[in-house]
């Protein structure tokens, strides 16, 4: 079985989608770097155990509770990042090359990078007056919003749109296309011959 840690910083309705219907592995570990996220909850009512983390443990390969160390130690194969607003440090990217999966509320490489999330991404896209938006779904490099784009699905943006409307089809999109891109990813990274 392959075994997914997913990352998460908030409400957690893409990391429960992914808990609830990947099929090409099993999500064992949810972590979150925000101790009252309401992903936590989520999580636990699926049963998935949990782990708050700080940015010690994270930045820190050395720290006492290092998360590559927790990852390993808990044989992680792959990591998807759900709504995770940090920086994915150097050190994990090397431990997991090309098995790191992030998703984006709009169509990189526009409306990305360090303060692009949220809300902020709808407020931008519409103020630019945009025709459409969407999310996309990438490898996770060194850089914020930069990996390899394995895909995106697109919605229109209309002169009526608010950020609040505009999120709620990218979340649509989202929870359509997560899991399945996904799977379908995992499925040929493992397929694929080593390097």
């Amino acid at each position: 079985m392959t075994r997914i840690a997913v990352f998460a910083s908030g409400n957690g309705s893409n990391a429960e989608n992914l808990i609830r219907n990947l099929t090409c592995g099993k999500v064992v570990l949810l972590l979150c770097n925000k101790p009252g996220a309401y992903v936590l909850r989520r999580a636990r009512q699926l049963n998935v155990p949990t782990l708050i983390f700080s940015r010690e443990e994270l930045e820190n390969p050395d720290s006492r509770n290092s998360l590559s160390k927790t990852l390993q130690n808990n044989k992680i194969d792959f990591i998807i990042l759900a709504g995770f607003l940090w920086k994915i440090p150097e050190h994990l990217i090397r431990l997991w090359p090309g098995k790191i999966l992030n998703i984006h509320p709009a169509l990189l490489p526009q409306y990305g990078g360090p303060g692009m999330y949220g809300d902020r991404v709808h407020r931008t896209v519409i103020q630019n007056a945009e025709k459409e938006s969407g999310i996309t779904i990438h490898v996770v490099d060194p850089l914020y919003d930069h990996g390899q784009i394995i895909f995106q699905a697109k919605c229109p943006v209309t002169g009526s749109d608010t950020p609040e409307t505009l999120a709620a089809k990218i979340h649509d999109l989202e929870q359509l296309h997560f899991p399945k891109v996904a799977d379908r990813y995992i499925s040929q990274t493992l397929k694929a011959p080593a390097v």
